[in-house]
C-alpha cells in the first residue's frame, strides 16, 4: 500500500547540510527572490550548478552570477518555456539532476463576488502548471542521467484549510497530491518527487499580508530555513514526501496518517 492510499509514509530523509552536490546541475524556478533566491544560494553553496529561471531577469541575473550560474527568463506557466527551460540547463551543463519547482504567485481573489478570471487563472498557472509543466519537461533530462530529485513548492496550506483564500489552498493541495503521487510512482526509475511546505515564509508572496501578520505577532519564517530544508530533501532518501516548516519546529515530513484508501475495509 502506498502512502497515498493510507500506509506508512516513505522513509524520512536524512538530515543533511548539503554535502554530495558537488557537480550537480540544479534548476531553480522562481530564483530571482524570497526561497528560490535562498535556495539557489545555497546549493550554489554546496557545490551544484545552477540554473535560475524566472520573469525577473534582473533580480534573477544577480543570483545566477551570485552562484556563478547562468540565468534564463521563463513563465513556469507556459509548457514550451519549461521544456526551453531543461534544454538550456543541458545545452550549458550537460544535464539536469535537480529540480526546485517553486515559482508561484499570491492568488488575489476568492470565489464569489470578488472572483477574477484572469487572476484565476495566473495563479494556477504558475503554481500548478508550472510544477507539471517543469516536471513533464525535466524527467527526460533526469531519466537521461539515471534518477535525480524533484522538489516543488506546496505550503501549510496543502495541509490544511485556508478559509481566507480558498484557491491559494486548492493549488497546493493539489501540488501535495501530485507529490504524494508522483513520490512511488517514479521511485522504479530513479526519480525523486517531494513537496516542501512552509508557513508564511520570507517571499513576496506574503507581501499583501506583512501587516496582518505584524499586528498578529505571526513569525515569518526566514528564507533560509526553507532553503536548508529543500538541501535536506534532495540530498536525502525520501520520496512522496510533504516537508511542513513552521516557526519552532523542526522541520520535518507531514505523516499522513489513518488516510481511507481504496482497498477492502479492515473486518469486511
Amino acid at each position: 500500500m502506498t502512502a497515498a492510499e493510507g500506509g506508512a509514509a516513505a522513509p524520512r530523509g536524512d538530515q543533511s547540510d548539503g554535502a554530495g552536490l558537488q557537480g550537480k546541475v540544479a534548476i531553480v524556478t522562481g530564483g530571482a527572490s524570497g526561497l528560490g533566491r535562498a535556495t539557489a544560494l545555497a546549493l550554489g553553496k554546496a557545490g551544484a550548478q545552477v540554473v535560475v529561471a524566472d520573469l525577473d531577469a534582473q533580480g534573477g541575473r544577480e543570483v545566477a552570477d551570485m552562484v556563478g550560474g547562468r540565468f534564463r527568463a521563463c513563465d513556469v506557466s507556459d509548457l514550451d518555456a519549461n521544456r526551453a527551460l531543461v534544454d538550456f540547463a543541458q545545452e550549458q551543463y550537460g544535464g539536469v539532476d535537480i529540480a526546485f519547482l517553486n515559482a508561484g504567485v499570491a492568488t488575489g481573489c476568492g470565489v464569489g463576488e470578488d472572483f477574477d478570471l484572469a487572476r484565476y487563472r495566473r495563479a494556477m498557472g504558475a503554481n500548478l502548471d508550472g510544477v507539471v509543466f517543469g516536471t513533464h519537461a525535466v524527467l527526460p533530462a533526469l531519466r537521461a542521467r539515471g534518477g535525480g530529485s524533484i522538489v516543488a513548492t506546496a505550503s501549510l496550506a496543502g495541509l490544511a484549510a485556508v478559509p481566507l483564500d480558498p484557491l491559494y489552498a486548492a493549488n497546493k493541495h493539489a501540488v501535495v497530491g501530485l507529490a504524494r503521487s508522483l513520490g512511488p510512482a517514479l521511485a522504479p526509475e530513479n526519480v525523486r518527487f517531494n513537496a516542501v511546505c512552509p508557513g508564511f515564509a520570507e517571499s513576496r508572496i506574503i507581501d499583501h499580508l506583512r501587516d496582518m501578520l505584524s499586528e498578529q505577532q505571526m513569525p515569518v519564517i526566514p528564507a533560509e530555513v526553507v532553503a536548508d530544508t529543500v538541501l535536506r530533501i534532495i540530498t536525502g532518501n525520501g520520496t512522496g514526501e510533504c516537508w511542513f516548516i513552521q516557526a519552532g519546529r523542526e522541520p520535518e515530513p507531514f505523516r499522513f496518517r489513518n488516510v481511507p484508501g481504496p482497498g477492502k475495509p479492515v473486518g469486511a
